[in-house]
């Protein structure tokens, strides 16, 4: 008879509940230099986002950690969860500045989650002799139809409410940094990001086209992924609470999304992929890890982009 171990049982087990396990997780073995990059990687997060909440939930589940296994030298920062890509930008050079002088590094390679990805790209303008890469993931590059409804003066309630929350996510993180709900919101509509792209075009693809950007501008090199979950409703598994989220907000789509962003939105440089099975939260390995990772695994696609990192002497 056929004998399976506890880690193949583990993932069956897993697949049937639509439960993700992180790679990280399922993975055995010593640790390697596979996403040993040349330069620092830094994580930036998104709008409402922050790096752990109350010390107990990570925006980040089991990224960092499965990076610095690998070989990665990995730096979470903590930028403003609601406010324009340039406020925020500024806070994150300023972390830069404190991370190279930490670690004698010349440059860092950033990764920028949804708002996270203008952020990284206000930053690589402003010092680009200072880094070496900018990696947009499910980045709101090219403007967000449900910003657009919200500057519209559609979803009242919901407008009304994002203050509050965005304060919340601030006290639980201890962030310090000031929010602009109002300036955060146009930044993210399609005028919004009309006007962003015109003043930082690097790596930007033009309005009327779902391509891909320049590869490098001088001499940072621009890459993008992002998920797409309207096939499924944007469920992609049978527990997380937050999938009924983007259930709602992308039935407001008319093209393909993964609950927040247009595939076409993400696009940045280099077009690694645009339609992995992942919703908006789960490209940074969801609430607690509860991805469909026997499917896609989010913690693998990070590890494997340092290693593209790594081989591209960045």
């Amino acid at each position: 008879m056929k004998q399976f171990s506890p880690k193949t049982l583990l993932a069956t087990a897993a697949l049937t509940l639509g439960l993700g396990v992180s790679g990280s997780a399922l993975a055995s073995g010593s640790a390697s230099d596979y996403a040993k990059t040349e330069y620092p990687i830094v994580l930036v997060h998104g709008f409402m986002g922050m790096d752990t909440a109350a010390g107990i939930v990570d925006y980040w589940y089991g990224i960092p950690e499965a990076l610095e296994k690998d070989g990665a030298d990995v730096h979470v920062v903590l930028v403003s969860p609601a406010n324009s890509p340039e406020v925020r930008g500024e806070q994150l050079i300023d972390q830069i500045e404190d991370i190279l002088a930490a670690t004698g590094a010349e440059k860092v390679n950033i990764i920028g989650h949804s708002h996270g990805s203008p952020t990284s790209r206000y930053a690589a303008a402003v010092i680009p002799d200072k880094v070496a890469s900018v990696t947009g993931v499910a980045g709101v590059n090219n403007g967000v139809e449900f910003a657009d409804a919200l500057e519209a003066g559609e979803q009242k309630l919901i407008r009304t409410i994002l203050p509050f929350l965005a304060d919340a996510m601030a006290f639980i993180s201890s962030n310090q940094n000031p929010n602009d709900m109002a300036s955060a919101l146009y930044s993210m509509s399609t005028t919004g990001m009309n006007e962003f792209n015109a003043n930082y075009p690097a790596g930007a693809i033009s309005p009327e086209s779902c391509g891909e950007g320049d590869y490098s501008v001088n001499g940072v090199n621009y890459y993008s992924w992002s998920g797409r979950s309207d096939q499924t409703g944007h469920i992609t598994t049978l527990i997380d609470p937050i999938d009924l989220l983007f259930a709602y907000t992308g039935s407001l789509y008319e093209r393909p999304n993964d609950g927040l962003v247009a595939t076409c939105t993400s696009h940045l440089g280099k077009v690694i992929r645009d339609d992995y099975f992942l919703n908006h939260l789960d490209t940074t390995n969801g609430l607690l890890g509860l991805t469909n990772d026997l499917k896609t695994d989010p913690v693998g696609i990070f590890v494997s982009h340092a290693n593209r990192l790594k081989e591209a002497g960045l």
